[in-house]
């Protein structure tokens, strides 16, 4: 990255990487997440998968209030010094697995089609590696494991753990997300948004109703409708600064019953997306002034529900360079690439709201592949290398992160 001095293999000696067993015993432990897929809130038996492997590692994993998600420290704080984080999610999405492989999802209309089985695999195994060399007396700083539930449910399981501190004693935090377009063995990285901010929106309007033929005497709501699905996204796309990519899109319109008469009550739901952090804050007011403006002309009465979701996860530059040092170490700047700011939202922000971290594109697209595959489709899968990659990333990162300040 040009925005990052670059550090060569071998200029820093690490040890960490992984062994052979324990490649093998994580694929392992990845294809059993994928087999018994759960969603948000309900991950007691992954919870406890991950609960019962640090115990028997000699760690003294925390569950967190929920029931769900754990924490786990590794190591002993060097004279108070703050913790580096180390965060996976852990549930799946609710939609079928149509992959034909033997760890094909076992849940019907369940399915780990984000990558969340392989966040939680690498946090795993670098802690297993991180605790060995803990034994060892070779990590000189601690480390905090954060298993976190309910990613995919909004506003995120993010801010239910922030709340029940798992960032006591945090100095900052680091995390990975599966990415398709990017090769196994290989990261990508971005200073600054890497993700977009993602809420929610339901509007209801409201009328008289009547009879198809005289829409003069009423208020025709389909059209209201339409009107509020077409006009309100280009309405606010001249309220605002068009880089901050304030997006509104419709996944759903319901009104009516019969051809011949115009409906009392019409339902529009969708999504608000947006770039940065300053509209984020302000997209409410706006989405709900454009909503009523427009409504208002059509005589139909609104009401808005707007459900907030996820700001933007902003990687800082400092904590996005430790990633790119810790790769460049494992495996060579080659490793490594640039990536754009997704759309997508990640609850992962709201860590960032009370720490610096950043997050990495963990490539999971096997080399030479040229099939597209994209996340929540329900025949995701990953080139498996990826938890060894991922392993690396996160060791190194400890490392350098907890080496002795001068």
């Amino acid at each position: 990255m040009n925005q990052l001095k670059s550090r060569e293999p071998g200029s820093v000696t690490l040890p960490g990487t992984l062994s052979e067993p324990l490649r093998v015993e994580l694929i392992a432990f990845r294809r059993d997440l994928h087999m018994h897929p759960e969603l948000g809130n309900q991950e007691f038996r992954t919870t406890a998968a991950l609960k019962a492997r640090l115990e028997a590692a000699g760690l003294a994993p925390k569950v967190l209030p929920g029931g769900t998600g754990l924490i786990c420290d590794i190591g002993t704080r060097d004279g108070g010094r703050p913790m580096l984080a180390l965060r996976a999610d852990l549930d799946a999405l609710p939609i079928p697995d149509v992959k034909t492989v033997a760890y094909r999802s076992t849940v019907a209309n369940r399915a780990h089609a984000c990558g969340h089985d392989v966040h939680t695999t690498t946090v795993l195994g670098a802690g297993l590696v991180l605790a060995e060399l803990d034994r060892q007396g070779l990590l000189p700083n601690a480390v905090r494991l954060i298993f976190q539930p309910a990613e995919e449910v909004l506003p995120g399981g993010a801010a239910d753990a922030v709340e029940a501190g798992v960032l006591d004693g945090v100095g900052r935090i680091i995390a990975v997300h599966c990415d398709p377009r990017v090769d196994a063995g290989k990261i990508g990285l971005r200073v600054g948004p890497i993700t977009s901010a993602c809420d929610r929106l339901e509007v209801t309007l409201d009328g008289p109703g009547g009879h198809t033929a005289r829409p003069h005497l009423t208020t025709d709501l389909v059209t209201a409708a339409a009107r509020v699905a077409t006009d309100v996204p280009a309405v606010l796309a001249r309220r605002v600064d068009a880089r901050s990519g304030l997006s509104v899109t419709w996944g759903r319109i319901e009104s009516g019953h019969a051809p011949n008469v115009i409906p009392q009550h019409a339902e529009l739901s969708g999504t608000v997306r947006c770039l940065d952090l300053p509209t984020w804050r302000d997209a409410p007011d706006l989405v709900h002034a454009a909503i009523d403006e427009i409504a208002s002309l059509h005589r139909a009465k609104s009401t808005v529900t707007y459900v907030r979701g996820v700001p933007p996860v902003v990687n800082d530059a400092a904590v996005t360079e430790l990633l790119h040092d810790a790769m460049a170490v494992r495996r060579g700047p080659q490793a490594i690439e640039d990536t754009e700011q997704s759309l997508g939202g990640e609850d992962f922000s709201w860590y960032l709201e009370h720490v610096p971290g950043a997050m990495a594109r963990l490539g999971v697209r096997t080399p030479g592949d040229t099939r597209v595959r994209d996340l929540h489709a329900g025949d995701f899968d990953v080139d498996e290398r990826c938890i060894e990659a991922g392993v690396e990333l996160f060791t190194a990162a400890a490392l350098l992160d907890a080496a002795p300040q001068h």
